[in-house]
């Protein structure tokens, strides 16, 4: 049984204490994943109903109504990839930013490391991302497009956009439990974030003045990545290694203020 004491846990002892908790977190991944789609006529048919009607959107707008020059890559592909890498972040930042707020029964019943609550939204997203990642790449056999050896490092990129989800999600759902008005907030975030990221257009019709904010945009960079390594577009500019230097800061000082406030979580539930 786990020892709770009142001192600052090292980050040896508080990955330990993660560690110890695995069996819990895929318990609670399981259990979400079952929730979600529980009492559902489609059941798990909406991870693929809602990206494809996104596509859908996309493709009568920028191909039909405003077409977009997307190279020797057909547009509903190119946007499909986009949309795929995105609705990933999307999830983490949401559902892991509410995570605490919409655990909180639970963390009045028993202890755990209040990150668990987090991972298993990560988890969660995963599987939704296999899904419409396995669907992508019936896609592109479909259409005759050619397995490259780029594909192998699809996994540093989805590895970025993990990352990149869990350090705005960190501070979100640290500070979501003590000031509501962030669960409110997320949302808008995330809808308004997807018109800064190219997700549904590429990143050349950004004016060459205003590129910074490609490069320090990180999704930006994963969602690049996932082109280049998937259908052999133009490998991103090392500019874009800029956008790890506010993933990295968020995610770190953003694990610090979460374990700092974890034990005064179950106060203001």
């Amino acid at each position: 049984m786990k020892k709770i004491t009142s001192s600052q846990l090292s980050w040896a002892d508080y990955c330990s204490r993660i560690w110890s908790y695995r069996h819990f977190l895929l318990t609670l991944a399981l259990r979400d994943v079952k929730a979600k789609y529980a009492q559902t006529v489609l059941g798990m048919l909406w991870v693929i109903i809602q990206p494809l009607t996104g596509l859908a959107i996309f493709t009568l707008f920028f191909q039909e109504l405003i077409p977009l020059d997307t190279g020797n890559i057909p547009y509903p592909v190119f946007a499909f990839t986009g949309i795929v890498a995105w609705y990933y972040f999307a999830f983490i930042v949401t559902a892991a930013g509410n995570a605490l707020t919409e655990g909180q029964e639970l963390i009045k019943k028993i202890y755990f490391p209040k990150i668990i609550l987090l991972l298993a939204k990560v988890l969660v997203g995963f599987v939704d991302f296999g899904i419409t990642f396995l669907l992508l790449i019936l896609t592109l056999v479909a259409t005759g497009h050619p397995i490259m050896w780029t594909m192998l490092l699809v996994p540093v990129f989805l590895f970025l956009n993990i990352l990149s989800g869990l350090a705005i999600a960190l501070w979100l759902s640290a500070l979501t439990f003590r000031y509501r008005d962030f669960y409110h907030i997320i949302p808008y975030l995330v809808n308004f974030g997807i018109w800064l990221t190219p997700v549904f257009y590429p990143g050349t019709i950004i004016p060459e003045a205003y590129n910074w904010a490609l490069f320090i945009n990180p999704l930006a960079f994963v969602i690049a990545g996932f082109r280049w390594a998937l259908l052999g577009d133009v490998l991103p500019s090392m500019y874009y290694l800029v956008s790890l230097i506010p993933v990295l800061f968020l995610f770190f000082t953003g694990l610090l203020y979460f374990i700092r406030v974890e034990r005064k979580i179950v106060d203001f539930l």
